[in-house]
């Protein structure tokens, strides 16, 4: 990932917002629904505006909206709707000003935002867009971010939506071949704590080239976003476009590489979770999780093996979480913000149980290990325990080693069925550690081929992942030396 651009100079939204309007270049149209018109009004206020604006709209009304837009699809705040708006505006300001195409840069700015409500009882977020040109008569070229707005307030969400507006369309025109400085320059006069962007789009001849993942990746890394998703495409989604009131079972681990345990594990688990009584097996979605972070401690993030990893995972078919969730009871409340009402099921090896009692990693909560309990096995969450091979012991819930301390809280959650064994697995596996399998990979020991998936034996040798082939140019170095 480069770094920002060190010539970057940070202005405050009105004069960013006059910039935009001084350029004789630029020419647009402003589309704003759920939040006021805060962006517009940047540039009305900043001055010089009739240079740059055609048309600001605010079709606030579903049935105005729907009459402009058409029929919303599934739900009004979401992004095939904002690609609606995008599209229909775009259409609209260039057909109609076509006479100006030789002379100006046509752009469209817009959001579809759903802000906090009067009682403060809904989850504040929208979408937003910026559609332009990067050339007088060139293809247009699309930002599309989401974003959670964090205040507790309905007119500093709308500040703060403003703010992030001016950045957006900043950005777009004067840091658009630095992809890198345009996202770092989308927080920029916004206090931390107010506003996470969990997912951006890149798209177009201005962003040739440009690794929408690797972007996502950096959202998570400078802490922009809790995580981000792709899809078993390998393509940058939002949460929302994949949770919605689906049933959710997650396994979280490092798939450094994926082995045949991973795959037992979420199949026999998948079987498990189906039978589950309030679990519609038809409304059922599977997550693996890669965290930055993890229960063993710190590592340096290089974000090439992240995405490697990201890659081996879609080519399985699976929908890829990448968090900062150090502990498991962060990533339940994350499932939940998308899916209150949504079935989950914990994937988990006996070998990790251990850590979740462990009482360092709750220190900053008030009610420590009994607070992060609660929001870990809430209602409607069973952790599935898949049994963990030590010498020719066979760790279960039955034979697991809890703190004496915690021994009664233990035995309520097995008696509650809130973790639950495996039933089916495929013990002549369970001898398959995947740090083990590193270790041969690197090594060139070719027997670790036996202990993955075909296809992720493939895309290693393919693409010499994991260090493959080093042991082995190392040792014809050696010997051509000799």
């Amino acid at each position: 990932m480069q770094k920002v651009n060190k010539k970057y100079t940070t202005l405050d939204i009105k004069r960013k917002a006059l910039k935009i309007n001084l350029n004789p270049e630029l020419y647009g149209a402003f589309a704003e629904i759920g939040a006021g018109q805060e962006v517009a009004r940047a540039f009305f206020q900043a001055g010089g505006a009739s240079g740059t604006i055609a048309k600001s709209i605010s079709a606030y009304d579903m049935a105005m909206s729907d009459s402009i837009y058409g029929k919303a699809p599934k739900r009004y705040v979401c992004m095939p709707r904002l690609e609606q708006m995008l599209d229909y505006e775009y259409s609209e300001l260039t057909n109609t000003l076509e006479f100006m195409g030789d002379k100006k840069k046509f752009f469209v700015y817009a959001n579809t935002v759903e802000a906090i409500n009067y009682s403060k009882t809904n989850k504040s977020h929208g979408w937003m867009g910026f559609r332009f040109q990067d050339e007088i008569g060139g293809a247009p070229n699309d930002v599309i971010i989401h974003v959670r707005m964090l205040d507790n307030d309905n007119l500093t969400q709308q500040q703060a939506l403003g703010m992030l507006g001016v950045n957006l369309i900043y950005g777009c025109v004067y840091h658009r071949d630095d992809p890198n400085t345009l996202m770092h320059s989308l927080m920029d006069n916004i206090s931390y704590g107010r506003i996470q962007i969990d997912m951006i789009k890149m798209e177009g001849p201005a962003f040739e080239g440009v690794d929408n993942r690797l972007l996502s990746l950096y959202l998570v890394k400078n802490k922009f976003a809790d995580a981000v998703m792709f899809n078993p495409e390998g393509h940058t989604v939002h949460p929302t476009e994949v949770l919605y009131k689906k049933d959710i079972l997650a396994l979280r681990g490092r798939f450094r590489p994926v082995t045949h345990v991973h795959l037992d594990m979420l199949k026999n688990g998948l079987k498990m979770f189906e039978k589950d009584k309030k679990v519609d097996p038809s409304k059922i979605e599977v997550i693996t999780e890669l965290t930055l972070k993890d229960l063993g401690g710190e590592e340096e993030i290089n974000e090439k093996d992240f995405l490697d990893r990201v890659d081996i995972l879609c080519a399985l078919g699976q929908t890829v979480l990448i968090s900062n969730f150090q502990e498991y009871y962060k990533l339940v409340k994350y499932l939940t913000r998308y899916n209150t009402g949504a079935q989950i099921g914990l994937v988990l090896g006996a070998n990790s149980l251990i850590n979740i009692f462990n009482e360092k990693y709750y220190k900053k909560l008030n009610g420590e290990l009994l607070e992060a309990f609660g929001y870990l096995f809430h209602k409607d969450l069973r952790l599935y325990l898949y049994p963990y091979k030590f010498g020719k012991e066979l760790i279960t819930s039955e034979n697991m080693l809890i703190p004496e301390k915690y021994e009664h809280l233990y035995k309520f959650l097995i008696e509650n069925k809130k973790v639950v064994d495996y039933k089916d697995y495929d013990e002549k596996i369970l001898h398959i550690f995947s740090h083990k399998v590193l270790d041969m990979i690197r090594d060139g020991d070719s027997t670790w081929e036996l202990l993955v998936p075909p296809v992720v034996k493939q895309i290693i040798k393919d693409q010499h992942l994991f260090q493959y082939g080093k042991a082995a140019a190392a040792k014809k170095s050696s010997e051509q030396l000799s």
